[in-house]
């Protein structure tokens, strides 16, 4: 008796088990499916218990198949090289894949957005498609290859490129006539552009007036976004003066647009930095050249903020 469509939810298993069959090898068959052997292993655990039976037999240095794994394996072979080939010949159209780029609405607008024109004149043939938003997506599940992230060290997932730290001072259009901010009067006339996120207190205000001991400071007031580029447009409108996160707005400062206005508190003294995720261990070829550059442009930021700040 057949199970009806519902009840097929381990398809994606049925892969990693013909993997393993084809090879004979869980290392191998991590190999071709740019896998982990753990997770590879998971898989064959984890049909193994759905099922309801043993369909490899583990030894030391080699596996074999169970008369009820021989029997899967014949028939879970043959249909998924059929899917193989009709998919192969449906890939052969032409149309290409796109590399799938998720970052934060901050990252994409201020980083990442100014720096794709010469990505695409490097790389021209690379569909490139970026999505910006703030949720922590599952790479896989969404179909996203790459992720740029802001996180710390011992949350970054095993794997991932630190990009670069962060450097945070205050910044404010030129038109407003300000060259610094070292006394706490300067700020009387000011109104502040506030970060509304609570989870990272040093891009807020109230952490950097308390560390200058300017915890009671006056100033004209505050005005609070929920999205740290409109905090940057903001400043840029000259509607008073916001804390810049320098290696993402760096470009800003070196065109003039903004003008930096105390000493940065630096990488050093923060715990989190940007990070790049890959979704796969063994990336396709677009994907590899998407985050070389990727990882070219932000050893670029470094360097600009830190001679920024010499």
């Amino acid at each position: 008796m057949s199970l009806p469509l519902v009840r097929l939810s381990f398809l994606d298993l049925i892969r990693g088990f013909v993997a393993v069959g084809r090879r004979m090898s869980i290392t191998l068959a991590s190999q071709d499916l740019c896998l982990t052997q753990s997770a590879v292993s998971r898989q064959i655990n984890a049909l193994e218990e759905q099922l309801g039976v043993k369909l490899l037999v583990r030894s030391y240095r080699s596996i074999a198949f169970t008369p009820e794994g021989e029997r899967l394996f014949r028939s879970a072979d043959g249909a998924v090289q059929q899917l193989q080939d009709v998919v192969g010949e449906i890939h052969k159209t032409g149309v290409l894949k796109p590399v799938m780029l998720s970052a934060t609405i901050g990252v994409t607008g201020l980083w990442l957005l100014p720096r794709l024109s010469r990505f695409q004149k490097r790389h021209p043939g690379v569909d490139l498609r970026v999505s910006a938003n703030n949720r922590v997506a599952d790479l896989r599940a969404e179909g996203v290859d790459l992720a740029i992230r802001y996180t710390t060290a011992a949350l970054a997932p095993e794997g991932a490129v630190r990009l670069f730290g962060e450097s945070v001072a205050p910044v404010a259009h030129p038109s407003l006539g300000l060259k610094s901010l070292r006394s706490a009067q300067a700020l009387a006339k000011l109104s502040l552009l506030e970060f509304d996120n609570p989870l990272h207190p040093w891009l807020q205000w109230g952490d950097w007036l308390s560390a200058r001991g300017w915890a009671d400071v006056k100033h004209r007031g505050v005005l609070h976004f929920n999205q740290y580029d409109q905090v940057i447009q903001a400043a840029l409108d000259a509607q008073g003066v916001a804390l810049g996160r320098l290696e993402l707005i760096q470009p800003l400062l070196d065109a003039g647009r903004l003008v930096l206005l105390a000493p940065p508190r630096h990488g050093a003294e923060m715990t989190h930095a940007y990070w790049l995720i890959a979704a796969s261990e063994h990336p396709r070829a677009d994907v590899r050249r998407v985050a070389e550059w990727i990882v070219s442009e932000a050893q670029s930021s470094r360097e600009l903020a830190e001679s920024g700040a010499a």
